[in-house]
């Protein structure tokens, strides 16, 4: 039996970037709001008989809106939390924690990968 190898990375040493097919827009307030259109088979059957809408929008909070725009793969998860701390301060505590619970979260729908 082969044995498994184990990739030791850290995850906060992860560059996070958008993805490309995503439509987004900021308002006048900074706010980021994700535009998400639903196709395949499932979703237009839906949109027939339940009527759904073609385009969902996803409105994401004060901290979510402050670091899309600086999702460009350059940057790690940790030099993000940099700035985090530098624009909310206490605010933004437990920092780590929260920035790698929303950084799973975007990964588990699509909307970020990450770069090596």
């Amino acid at each position: 039996m082969a044995k498994k190898q184990v990739v030791d990375e850290n995850y906060l040493e992860r560059k996070p970037v958008r993805n490309q097919s995503l439509s987004w827009k900021q308002d006048d307030e900074n706010k980021v709001t994700l535009e998400i259109e639903n196709i395949g088979f499932f979703n237009t059957v839906a949109q027939k008989l339940f009527k759904k809408p073609k385009v969902s929008y996803i409105h994401l909070d004060e901290n979510g809106s402050f670091l899309w725009p600086l999702l460009d793969g350059e940057k790690t998860i940790l030099e993000l939390g940099v700035l985090v701390k530098e624009h909310f301060g206490e605010k933004a505590e437990p920092l780590y924690e929260r920035l790698a619970k929303y950084f799973q979260i975007l990964e588990s729908y699509n909307f970020i990968e990450f770069r090596n």
